[in-house]
């Protein structure tokens, strides 16, 4: 609850000219406080520094332009109190309309991961080309009230090209580009991205990441270029450069170009345990050294946007961190340009929330990233500054420094979107040019890593067997952040440029006079010459990609495979598809060669260049993060002491390297599975260690051990049947007549606060033909928590037959202290005659998901 009593009390002191440094004692007091607590140096007169001379300075400032300072003292001398605050705000497509903008003039707008035309992730170019006119004509409306007209901003996360538009030119993800150690690859990566994006009429690319990702447990470690901070900082500027133009150049930001944003400013590679959105626990020196070293060559290169990161440093979120927000970036490093928070971060900063946080604008946030709460965040920050809780000062130098990157970008000059050059130019979209350009990145960045016997290359002209559940998805190649934000969903239609792995490889092999084979089970026809086995990570984005360990979970038995392989005599050739390094001990025993080919993106063929001795294409890929030699090795780094990987940063073979891989450990993986509790429960039938089920009657319960098992009244039995696979399901069925007769998931207490705010929902893969009318699905804390979901109303009408269930977690409406210690994922119960086959029961990506349907009456129930 704010304390207004307390917030008027200093409003005297707010009265400093725009550009003078702001003494604490000038703060409103409950900004000042909160930053008192993130900042424990600050003095309580003046802001004082922890270590500035630790932070380093870019080689060289840009100097100010006396002409456009002008034109933005003379937009912000027009400007309405309402229209500044207006810029301050960004809000994303799925919440706002074009009549929106006509009475609230925002300054941006931004297409969220799973935000479109249409609320169509697949959407065409033309729709986001004429949404973007749209957009622009509401924004641009000729006032009565004579005041200005101020362009409109549309943000959006071309992360790996344009990768939200079906038909763009997606690129490998970063940690793929940084095994390339190529940096003018890097900037015609940019170019090409932003001529894409320029074609659908946006403007601004939330990148590129230039975090150093230190622990690869984190679920965006594939977002970073590496580990070691050389290698970002040598690819900040090039990709700034790549998208918006050289400094030098009179045509930067038009003709084909786009704002850039280095992001996320700071540490959030760097969290303890690599937990997304947690706690860089690093000192100062390490947080500039390591984390920062990618932002002065981005200044150089003339970064017109930062974000700020969501985690925190210190136990202070970085959105209400003064110090390093306009002490370190924008007063000691230079920075004129403006900063943008991420989605809805600033409601994690102590005493704010999603609707109202002046804490972030006063220490530095300049554009709330606010994609559904800008509505009210509008109204409550115009009462702010009103009231004083911001002041004058800081919101005049928000608004100058988002007028002065608008200017930069011509948007003023600009026609409409579908007016502007190259757009509409659909044929630029995934254009021969530019899949040339992704063919190479794929080329420079797959890392060899084993290549015994001299197994590759390999013969286009023999017979080729190719399998493995990444051999022909598209979906997982292109990885994360693939038209929608998880990856998920895409099908082979959703790219008509590009080419699978297995595509390349055929088109290949055919041209030689070869034959090749795709085998969906490892079976096939004639023994083949050789087996290329394309494998790894599905999609995932964020905190849902967040791990316990680093070794690869293997859902689909690929050890098996490539052992049955082997052990026929057939050489085996491993295409590890990831968006981190992985302990796969037992997958490289299993193969004669093993190439980690990251997250590459359309152009499998890519892939194929380097595989087949058809093409002239050699390996030249070097590890840009340290390959683990056990699954505990998360915060492996170059330079740590000791530092023992599996294969060092910078290793990687080329073809004629006569270097043998040993046979290794392969023991480690005994543990993993109880370290996977928190995601999977019921995988294939089988629980997941350390969760059993149990069945509960009036009596009492009894385990289910065995594939025969009753409740002690026998109210309730568990059979073993078949699904996909021999006994891969168990079949439930209660005789009716025990209002205590549930089946429950037990084992562990697991924190689902993350995955609840993540918006993750509960998989169910189960059969029944005839849901019994009181039956209830929920889940279980020590105490009676939550809802109970009507089981009849989360299945479809037709229910016959297998069926994937995706409940949001939400819709069980558990309090955050019940989240926090969820004993049982998982409870079934019904007093009536009911039989029901479950298969799986997993946490997964909310995409797809029910709504939540109304809840029963009753609580859930602990038995």
């Amino acid at each position: 609850m704010r304390r207004r009593g307390v917030l008027s009390a200093n409003r005297e002191h707010r009265t400093r000219g725009t550009d003078a440094p702001m003494a604490i004692s000038s703060l409103p007091l409950l900004a000042a406080s909160a930053m008192l607590a993130c900042d424990p140096d600050l003095a309580n007169d003046e802001l004082s520094v922890r270590d500035i001379e630790r932070w380093p300075i870019p080689a060289h400032a840009r100097a100010p332009d006396p002409a456009l300072e002008a034109r933005v003292d003379a937009l912000l001398a027009r400007m309405s109190l309402e229209d500044k605050v207006g810029q301050l705000i960004q809000a994303d497509i799925g919440s706002i309309t074009p009549s929106d903008l006509r009475e609230y003039r925002l300054g941006a707008i931004l297409n969220g991961g799973n935000s479109a035309p249409q609320n169509d992730v697949r959407a065409s170019a033309a729709q986001w080309l004429a949404l973007a006119d749209e957009f622009y004509a509401a924004a641009t409306t000729t006032r009565d009230d004579r005041l200005p007209v101020i362009p409109l901003l549309w943000g959006t996360d071309a992360v790996h090209g344009h990768n939200n538009v079906v038909g763009g030119t997606v690129f490998p993800h970063n940690i793929g580009l940084g095994a390339a150690r190529a940096p003018a690859l890097i900037r015609r990566i940019g170019e090409a991205t932003a001529l894409e994006i320029v074609v659908t009429g946006q403007e601004w690319s939330f990148a590129p990441t230039l975090a150093v990702a230190r622990d690869d447990r984190w679920g965006r470690t594939y977002e970073s270029y590496s580990e070691d901070p050389g290698v970002v900082a040598a690819y900040a500027g090039a990709m700034i450069e790549g998208l918006q133009g050289a400094l030098d150049d009179p045509r930067r930001l038009q003709r084909g170009r786009v704002l850039a944003t280095a992001k996320h400013f700071i540490g959030d590679g760097g969290t303890h345990e690599g937990a997304d959105q947690g706690d860089a626990k690093a000192s100062e020196d390490e947080l500039a050294r390591i984390h920062g070293a990618g932002y002065p060559p981005a200044l150089e290169a003339g970064a017109e946007i930062i974000m700020a990161s969501f985690s925190s440093w210190q136990g202070c979120k970085v959105h209400g961190s003064r110090y390093l927000l306009t002490t370190v970036l924008k007063e000691h490093m230079g920075f004129d340009g403006f900063v943008v928070g991420d989605w809805n971060a600033h409601a994690q900063v102590p005493g704010c929330g999603p609707q109202e946080c002046p804490q972030a604008i006063m220490a530095g946030i300049d554009m709330f990233m606010a994609p559904n709460s800008w509505r009210a965040l509008y109204h409550n920050t115009l009462r702010n500054v009103r009231e004083g809780d911001i002041t004058a000062a800081r919101l005049e130098d928000a608004v100058r420094r988002i007028l002065r990157v608008k200017l930069r970008a011509g948007l003023f000059e600009a026609p409409r979107p579908s007016a502007r050059l190259f757009a509409g130019a659909d044929g630029l979209l995934g254009s021969a040019a530019h899949r040339a350009i992704a063919r190479e990145a794929v080329q420079r960045s797959a890392v060899l890593l084993k290549n015994n016997e001299s197994v590759l290359p390999i013969a286009a002209d023999g017979h080729v067997l190719v399998l493995g559940p990444g051999a022909d998805d598209m979906q997982q190649q292109t990885g994360g952040w693939t038209l929608s934000w998880q990856g998920t969903g895409n099908t082979r239609e959703h790219f008509p440029n590009g080419q699978t792995i297995w595509e390349g490889i055929a088109e290949a092999v055919t041209a030689a006079g070869g034959t090749a084979q795709l085998s969906g089970d490892g079976t096939y026809e004639g023994k083949p010459d050789v087996a290329i086995v394309v494998y790894g990570e599905d999609p995932y984005a964020e905190f849902q990609g967040d791990r316990r360990h680093v070794a690869y979970i293997d859902k689909r038995d690929m050890h098996g495979q490539l052992s049955r392989l082997q052990a026929a005599g057939i050489p085996t050739v491993s295409v590890f598809l990831s968006g981190r390094p992985l302990w796969v001990n037992p997958h490289l025993n299993a193969s004669d060669a093993f190439v980690a080919a990251w997250l590459p993106g359309t152009e499998g063929g890519g892939i194929a260049d380097l595989l087949l001795a058809s093409s002239p294409t050699d390996f030249s890929g070097k590890l840009s993060f340290s390959w683990p030699a056990t699954p505990w090795q998360t915060n492996l780094n170059r330079g740590d002491t000791p530092y023992a990987p599996l294969f060092a940063f910078g290793y990687g073979l080329a073809l004629a390297d006569e270097v043998t891989v040993p046979r290794l450990e392969e023991t480690d993986g005994e543990r993993i599975e109880q370290l996977d509790a928190g995601r999977e429960f019921m995988v294939r039938g089988s629980t997941v260690a350390p969760w059993y089920l149990e069945l509960y009657d009036a009596s009492g319960s009894t385990t289910a051990i065995g594939h025969r098992v009753q409740s002690p009244n026998d109210i309730l039995r568990l059979t073993r049947r078949d699904h996909l696979a021999q006994e891969d399901a168990v079949q439930l069925i209660w005789t009716g007549g025990d209002a205590n007769a549930v089946a429950r998931l037990e084992g562990h207490t697991v924190d689902l606060r993350r995955a609840i705010n993540g918006d993750m929902a509960l998989k169910l893969v189960l059969e029944t033909s005839a849901t019994a009318a009181d039956a209830t699905l929920s889940l279980g804390c020590q105490t009676p928590c939550g809802k109970a979901l009507s089981l009849a109303s989360l299945l479809p009408a037709k229910s016959e037959g297998w069926t994937t269930l995706l409940v949001p977690l939400r819709c069980f409406a558990l309090s955050d202290e019940q989240a926090q210690a969820v004993s049982s994922p998982l409870q079934i119960h019904t007093e009536s005659a009911m039989a029901l086959g479950l298969h799986e029961a997993t946490l997964a990506p909310v995409e797809g998901a029910l709504e939540c349907p109304t809840p029963s009456v009753a609580a859930a129930t602990e038995r």
